[in-house]
């Protein structure tokens, strides 16, 4: 079971199995990145290495996955890791368009391409037209860094308009070949950039489904504060049909971050929520390791539930009595609640087993 609130009506596409758009749950996504192996002709994609990621990731809740190709020695091998995943896997093509055109053929759910460095729009027309022909979605992605010269170089334009008027000029190409598949990304490593370029695309395309990102965000903290503020804003106003949290980490890491940010909004509620306390000198019990050790084994569980861990008398009951389950500790022991009920007292040490028995019984 899950929460999902309604979100504003774009066109529904489908990458595999998985709607985006069009009142869909918003999905959460994200990209192996596991080193190239070599090959007779050189390094080129590791087959086995991508499916233990893929399968790690789709354990931990991952809805899409994109692989980039990173050469055509590649293309073969990209559609051996798509035809074996769990996920519906899209191919990300930079510069070499014939990598795009192959991958269409590779058991590819969808491309991600930056029209503006796959080539000349000749060359993009090769693309839509071998997209077409597979019946998979194309995500028009443009980044910051990477803007067409032309928009790139105008003083009379913020960065964010450029990023909007980049995607829009592409999606009018797009739909002037009658390809109307299409999602649209526009992000920069800067919130405010990224938020602003959404926005804009939301107010100008509203019918065009957004995979929503902050770019470049960083490592595991900076990454994740910056995709909190930046996607929560997003999120809260409507904005975003799919999304990645990019981390210079592991990327299973990824999705647990999404998951908190799209709970944290109330958009999509599927995994728990601890809620505990600070702690302050009241605390007579030692909170900390009972909130890490609670965190932890609830990573696994796939229920939209409230878990309070409190500290002290002081706000406990009052907390505790919001959440699904709940325990508010006083001097070496904790006071078990349900749905506002409490229960027994249980000792200290027994807090975490005693709370995870309770969890299984709702």
């Amino acid at each position: 079971m899950e929460f999902q609130t309604p979100r504003n009506a774009t066109h529904r596409v489908h990458v595999g199995k998985v709607p985006v758009g069009g009142g869909a749950p918003v999905s959460v996504q994200s990209m192996t990145n596991v080193p190239m192996v070599e090959g007779p002709n050189g390094p080129w994609l590791d087959v086995a290495g991508n499916l233990v990621q893929i399968e790690r990731l789709a354990k931990a809740g991952c809805e899409i996955v994109r692989v980039a190709i990173p050469n055509r020695d590649s293309i073969a091998r990209f559609g051996q890791v798509a035809a074996a995943s769990p996920l519906p896997v899209v191919a990300d093509v930079h510069f070499d368009y014939q990598i795009a055109m192959g991958a269409c053929h590779e058991h590819a759910a969808g491309l991600r391409i930056n029209p503006g460095n796959i080539g000349s729009m000749e060359k993009v027309d090769t693309v839509i037209e071998a997209a077409g022909e597979a019946g998979i979605p194309i995500r028009i992605g443009v980044n910051a860094g990477s803007l067409e010269d032309s928009l790139a170089a105008r003083d009379d334009l913020t960065q964010a308009e450029k990023l909007a008027l980049s995607a829009q000029g592409f999606v009018e190409h797009f739909r002037e070949r009658d390809f109307d598949d299409i999602v649209i990304s526009a992000k920069a490593h800067d919130v405010m950039t990224t938020v602003n370029a959404y926005r804009s695309l939301s107010r100008s395309m509203p019918e065009v489904p957004l995979h929503i990102g902050v770019t470049e965000a960083g490592g595991a903290l900076q990454g994740t504060i910056k995709s909190a503020a930046g996607l929560g804003m997003l999120l809260a106003e409507g904005i975003g049909d799919t999304m990645r949290v990019s981390l210079t980490a592991d990327p299973v890491e990824e999705i647990a971050v999404a998951f908190g940010i799209l709970s944290a909004v109330d958009v999509r509620r599927c995994k728990p929520e601890i809620i505990s306390c600070p702690t302050c000198s009241r605390c007579q019990v030692d909170l900390i390791p009972i909130a890490d050790e609670v965190t932890k084994r609830l990573a696994d569980l796939n229920k939209p539930l409230k878990v309070a861990v409190m500290g002290c008398v002081v706000n406990g009951p009052g907390e505790a009595r919001f959440a699904d389950v709940g325990v508010a500790c006083g001097r070496d022991e904790g006071l078990l609640f349900a749905k506002g009920e409490k229960l027994r007292r249980v000792p200290a040490d027994a807090i975490v087993d005693e709370l995870f028995a309770l969890i299984e019984t709702i």
